[in-house]
């Protein structure tokens, strides 16, 4: 059976580093999948999650990830992201929060029409979201 390598980095360090068979994830441009000996391809990431079937477990792992690059070589997946948490390590509860926060600072920034601090706001929020709906992939490994 075919296999590669996935390592997801960000400045903080390396939040996933395992074997898989296949790697879906959100591209600028639309939905990717990668299957070992993918041909090269270097792709710029969305705020979304990442879904790894990895070699070891008959299931999928769950990765919010918050932008960044996807290059694929010699059966080798790396993502390097601005920040990235597996569903077993995001605290829902601070999730719900951020997002509470975020949603009070868009309706603020569009009641007075700041287009820049709006856009960081909708970011904001579209993370919270994103790590809210990666939690629900929780599982004991």
């Amino acid at each position: 059976m075919s296999e590669m390598q996935v390592n997801i980095v960000t400045p903080a360090g390396i939040v996933y580093n395992h074997r898989a068979r296949s790697v879906i994830a959100k591209a600028v441009d639309g939905e990717i999948g990668i299957l070992p000996n993918h041909m090269p391809i270097i792709v710029p990431l969305t705020i979304h999650s990442v879904r790894v079937q990895r070699v070891s477990i008959d299931a999928e792992d769950w990765i919010a990830v918050n932008g960044g690059v996807m290059e694929v070589r010699d059966n080798v997946c790396s993502i390097i992201a601005d920040s990235a948490e597996r569903a077993r390590d995001i605290d829902v509860e601070r999730a719900f929060e951020a997002k509470q926060r975020a949603e009070e600072e868009l309706r603020k920034t569009e009641a007075i029409e700041n287009k820049s601090h709006s856009k960081r706001a909708e970011i904001s929020l579209r993370k919270a979201v994103n790590r809210i709906t990666v939690s629900k992939h929780k599982k004991g490994n």
